[in-house]
C-alpha cells in the first residue's frame, strides 16, 4: 500500500534503523543521510519516512511531506555550509533518469562547481 514501509526497500530499512546510515538530520517526516557514493564534497540524501516510489508520486499523494523534503534539503545545505555559494537539489524519477532506489528522495549536492546542463 502506498505510504507504507516496503520490506524490500533499502531506504525503508534505513528509516526503521535496520540498515546503518550516517544521519545528519532527522525530522518527524524525513531523514537526511550521507550518500555512500558521493558525487560532490557535500552529497546528502533527504528521504521521506513514508514510502512512495518517486518524487512525483509523493507530491501527488502527500504534498505537505514533499514540501517537508524540500525544506529539509535547504536546512541540510545550511548545516553543511554550502547554502551561501550555491547547492543543487536533485530528484531522479525513474530508471531512465538514474533513479536506482525506488523510494522518493532528494540529493543535496554542493561544495564544488556544478555545471549546467547536468549529466
Amino acid at each position: 500500500m502506498a505510504g507504507e514501509p516496503q520490506a524490500d526497500c533499502l531506504f525503508c530499512k534505513i528509516v526503521a534503523g535496520e540498515v546503518p546510515a550516517t544521519v545528519v538530520r532527522e525530522s518527524e517526516t524525513a531523514v537526511a543521510f550521507r550518500d555512500i557514493n558521493p558525487q560532490a564534497p557535500t552529497h546528502v540524501l533527504v528521504i521521506p519516512k513514508v514510502h512512495y516510489p518517486d518524487a512525483a508520486s509523493l507530491a501527488a499523494a502527500e504534498p505537505q511531506i514533499a514540501a517537508d523534503i524540500l525544506r529539509e534539503a535547504g536546512e541540510v545545505a545550511a548545516q553543511e555550509g554550502v547554502d551561501a555559494k550555491g547547492f543543487r537539489i536533485v530528484f531522479n524519477t525513474g530508471a531512465g533518469a538514474g533513479q536506482t532506489v525506488f523510494h522518493a528522495h532528494a540529493h543535496v549536492l554542493g561544495g564544488r562547481g556544478l555545471n549546467w546542463p547536468p549529466g
